[in-house]
């Protein structure tokens, strides 16, 4: 990962977008050589989002497991019938 200081992204910040768009790497942006932000090209961060949201759905049902909070397949096929007429 690239990593500049804030003054380039204040100075620079159309070539850094195009560094961003054509290389698809994050830049990592310090400040007072302190961690400040990430630029990151918008495709990667929806594809990023998109996968937080499977990984979470898949903590949720591994919790529902662990609390017995489950159904067969005929209780779900009625429960379904239910939302689908």
């Amino acid at each position: 990962m690239r990593a500049e200081v804030v003054t380039t992204l204040k100075r620079q910040a159309s070539k850094l977008l195009a560094d961003l768009r054509e290389l698809k790497e994050p830049i990592f942006i310090t400040e007072h050589g302190q961690p400040s932000a990430y630029l990151l090209d918008v495709a990667d961060d929806e594809l990023m989002v998109q996968r937080m949201k499977i990984l979470e759905g898949i903590a949720k049902g591994e919790q529902a497991i662990r609390e017995d909070r489950t159904m067969d397949m005929s209780q779900a096929k009625e429960k379904m019938s239910k939302w689908l007429k």
